[in-house]
């Protein structure tokens, strides 16, 4: 009796009016005790407000019933298909719609849509990784954001590989605890590229100065990120590295010399095509016949296979005589090490191993002055040291007691 007292009222009402009563009756159907045939009747009568002219009574309809679980699920489904306004809130809020829904809308909708999915209370890792797929930049920024996100590593890698030129995008990924080392070094050589650009669009270094200035720079992040990597996280930045070309020999040997050898076992394991266990019981054995017979099948280049022997065992030295392999003292040990057995050598390839070996030196002293600096407190003046700013006090004193003497 009275649902069709409203269905009589609903057509004579004014459309603010309508719009008040849709809201009251869907706060009344979630949270009212109800008999069956009365639950009915009022779904009936929200059903039938579904096809009002005004979109404020549906906004208000849809306003009430969105983030409810109980909310019937057709008129949720009928609201997400409405004006844009009305859809955007159901489809932020709303648990009836399930994944599949959800992805089906990513892939068809516009860019507010997709913002309104990202923003969800709970996106589950299917829903995220579509938005990473094929989602707007925007949305891509919100899902990023968003702390109820569940998010993969193959997401964070799409998002990475899309955007990652964006800094709003890169920042945001790099602030994450969660982010693969893989995603992060992407990131790094992404920065790197633009910066090259950059140094050679105005003119400061020749563009073979700049590749070479971006190749290193990307080979020092990534070996800095190879040591603060989770063991587990090793192979996926390997391959990462290998699809992308950057598995260099120059990059193996930086990494050795800075005492990295997990990071070149995984890539030889790699790139030779044999077991990890067996590469890394190879590289350390000491016995060089064998593990030049893996480093050759990795496709390296035999004349760098000294270098790499040398530091192998600079670096296996410094552990057995129980010395911490930090980042720059052994660095330097091992670099030496292998540069004293190219010293005088020259020609070709030699040079060319020289040249980078005294580069990784450099890099390597240019840290260890940066990391001096920075732990090394500023001197404290002593107590008969005049203080800066009473200097030209100090100086116009002395004259007048010079002329009294």
């Amino acid at each position: 009796m009275i649902v069709r007292q409203f269905f009589d009222w609903v057509g004579t009402a004014p459309p603010a009016r309508r719009a008040e009563a849709a809201g009251a009756l869907a706060r009344a159907y979630l949270y009212s005790e109800l008999d069956a045939e009365t639950r009915n009747g009022m779904e009936a009568a929200m059903t039938l407000l579904l096809d009002d002219p005004v979109p404020d009574v549906r906004l208000a309809l849809c306003d009430a019933l969105a983030a409810s679980p109980q909310a019937p699920r057709h008129i949720i489904l009928t609201l997400v298909g409405d004006q844009a306004p009305i859809a955007r809130i159901a489809l932020a809020r709303s648990p009836v719609l399930v994944d599949a829904e959800l992805v089906d809308i990513v892939a068809m909708a516009d860019a507010d849509f997709q913002l309104a999915i990202a923003a969800r209370p709970a996106v589950s890792g299917l829903v995220a990784a579509a938005l990473a797929e094929v989602g707007s930049r925007a949305a891509c920024h919100r899902l990023l954001h968003n702390p109820t996100a569940a998010q993969t590593a193959g997401a964070l890698a799409r998002i990475g590989d899309r955007f990652g030129d964006d800094p709003a995008i890169r920042d945001a990924l790099l602030a994450r605890a969660d982010l693969p080392a893989s995603v992060h070094q992407m990131l790094v050589r992404k920065l790197a590229d633009t910066l090259g650009g950059v140094l050679v669009q105005k003119g400061f270094v020749p563009a073979d100065r700049a590749k070479r200035i971006v190749r290193e720079a990307s080979d020092r992040a990534t070996v800095a990120i190879a040591a603060g990597a989770r063991p587990n996280a090793v192979p996926m930045l390997v391959e990462h590295m290998r699809t992308s070309g950057q598995l260099t020999t120059e990059l193996l040997l930086r990494a050795v010399c800075s005492g990295e050898v997990r990071f070149f076992e995984h890539a030889l394991a790699v790139l030779s095509r044999t077991p990890l266990q067996r590469v890394s019981g190879l590289v350390r054995s000491g016995r060089q016949g064998p593990f030049r017979a893996v480093y050759l099948k990795a496709g390296l280049p035999e004349s760098a296979f000294e270098a790499f022997a040398l530091a192998i065992d600079a670096w296996a030295g410094a552990k057995g005589r129980g010395e911490a392999v930090d980042r720059y003292s052994t660095t330097m040990q091992i670099i030496d090490a292998v540069m004293q057995r190219y010293a005088g050598k020259s020609g070709g390839e030699m040079s060319d191993m020289a040249a980078v070996l005294r580069r990784f030196a450099a890099d390597q002293a240019r840290d260890a002055a940066r990391d001096f600096a920075l732990s090394t407190p500023p001197p404290r003046p002593s107590r008969h040291q005049a203080l800066p700013g009473r200097v030209g006090l100090a100086g116009a004193r002395a004259p007048r007691r010079a002329a009294a003497a």
